[in-house]
């Protein structure tokens, strides 16, 4: 005998009606964008309490171990420490590519948060040239930072 629910063998089952499109709930809209935003004050919070100009708290750069050169990263942790006590001067000093990152982060996250507010689903089709351009940035950044004339740029 089958199980409550189930159809006989050999017998088919019930039609399930659903609707066409159920909007989601609030709630579950904008319950991955606050994850995300909690998961970036989480990560913030860390390394604000975890300073990273201290020896010994975070791994070495692996490139700068090896090779001695910066990479698009290197003093990412110290720039984000900085961030975290407010001091944007010292984090440009650090990373200034970091910080243009994190106000990137910001405005994309509001973007996403309104719409998800709005119900809207956010959508990011960026075409083949930003994702190529985004790379000529990082290499170019890490190129002139590792040159004497970029010392500036170098953590």
């Amino acid at each position: 005998m089958p199980a409550p629910g189930h159809p006989s063998p050999g017998r088919p089952s019930p039609p399930v009606f659903r609707p066409a499109h159920v909007p989601a709930s609030r709630i579950r809209r904008l319950a991955t964008p606050v994850g995300v935003m909690a998961a970036v004050v989480v990560a913030f919070g860390y390394v604000g309490a975890v300073d990273p100009n201290q020896p010994g708290h975070y791994p070495l750069c692996p490139l700068f171990r090896f090779t001695g050169l910066y990479c698009p990263g290197c003093g990412g942790l110290r720039s984000a420490h900085a961030v975290a006590h407010g001091d944007i001067a010292a984090a440009l000093g650090s990373n200034a590519l970091a910080v243009v990152g994190y106000g990137i982060f910001a405005v994309l996250w509001s973007v996403w948060m309104a719409r998800a507010v709005r119900g809207r689903p956010m959508t990011i089709a960026a075409k083949p040239v930003v994702w190529w351009g985004t790379g000529a940035v990082l290499l170019i950044f890490s190129v002139i930072r590792n040159l004497p004339f970029g010392s500036v740029l170098a953590p």
